[in-house]
């Protein structure tokens, strides 16, 4: 009898712990096509190189 009140206490003691998480829980509200986070470098990065591709284009296909 005792080793099933261990067995259900270890059960409910699992589950506890399952539930808990270091996450936050709070939910954070967005606007559709509003990005509210820091800029990125990359784009700015891409836009350059898109460029650069374009000029090595005409640079190659003025022939056609």
């Amino acid at each position: 009898m005792k080793r099933n009140w261990l067995i259900a206490a270890i059960w409910v003691l699992l589950a506890v712990l399952v539930g808990c998480s270091s996450e936050s829980r709070s939910v954070t509200m967005h606007k559709p096509g509003v990005y509210k986070g820091d800029s990125d470098e990359l784009i700015a990065k891409s836009q350059q190189q898109q460029q650069v591709l374009n000029d090595r284009f005409k640079l190659v296909q003025t022939d056609r």
